[in-house]
């Protein structure tokens, strides 16, 4: 595989460094006649043009065991809105997902590996990366909130979408304190941006509950030094983000937003 530029791809399987092969797609802010659709991938177009990726999008699925993948229709519309702010995005299915190779784990924290091992195979074939965002919907926005901030130049902001706060303490085996953690010093790293947006139907976690979180996040996100969070609760939004009240375009505004 050359080094330097990828074309857009579906469905195929990205080999990671940990022997793990994980099922992906790449979408892209096109360029007319600008790749070959016949490359291999990971391959420039034979143009030698090639597709430079400045900016990337990586979104992470809901919980695999209750069916979640990257075929998520919040993940799709999220996509579509990362493609017209000019991100390139990579949606993949977690191990043991679709055509993912490998077991998903109990804790979340091996696929927390996994997605730094994404992040590094897709940072060796698409040059010029400054800017990343992560966005984790559901089970996803925890593995999310496990990748850390990257050496300067490049730039990593965080989106977590639906966090599952109400069931978490099961969701991880129990290791609820390691994801809170994490989180907190995530928000108190000076070069931190997140964005965490909920709708106050969740079915999962009550309103109640997501304000006193966001009230406690708010506290490690103050600051001398701390880096920049965004809570935003979405009325009439469910976990599912069914279209109740128009929920899904609210999302993708806000998305529209943080990433402009």
């Amino acid at each position: 595989m050359a080094s330097g530029s990828l074309r857009p791809f579906s469905y195929e399987r990205i080999p990671l460094a940990s022997g793990l092969e994980i099922e992906a797609s790449l979408s892209v802010p096109e360029e007319p006649d600008a790749m070959d659709a016949q490359a291999p991938i990971g391959t420039a177009p034979n143009n030698g043009i090639g597709i430079v990726g400045k900016k990337l999008a990586v979104c992470l699925h809901p919980w695999s065991r209750l069916g979640g993948r990257m075929d998520d229709p919040v993940l799709l519309i999220s996509e579509r809105a990362f493609v017209r702010s000019g991100y390139h995005v990579l949606r993949y299915n977690s191990r043991g997902v679709g055509n993912s190779s490998g077991w998903p784990s109990f804790t979340g924290l091996t696929e927390g590996q996994d997605l730094q091992d994404i992040i590094n195979w897709t940072l060796e074939k698409l040059k010029n990366i400054g800017s990343i965002v992560i966005m984790g919907y559901s089970h996803g926005a925890l593995i999310a909130s496990l990748f850390p901030i990257l050496p300067e130049p490049i730039k990593v902001s965080h989106i977590l979408l639906s966090y599952p706060l109400g069931p978490r303490t099961w969701l991880t085996a129990f290791h609820s304190g390691t994801y809170t953690t994490t989180l907190n010093s995530l928000l108190q790293h000076p070069r931190s941006k997140v964005l965490i947006v909920f709708g106050d139907h969740d079915e999962f976690t009550g309103e109640s509950s997501y304000d006193t979180w966001a009230e406690e996040l708010r506290k490690q996100g103050s600051g001398a030094g701390t880096g920049r969070l965004e809570i935003a609760k979405i009325g009439g939004a469910t976990h599912f983000w069914t279209d109740e009240e128009n929920a899904r375009r609210r999302l993708v505004e806000k998305i529209l937003d943080w990433v402009s």
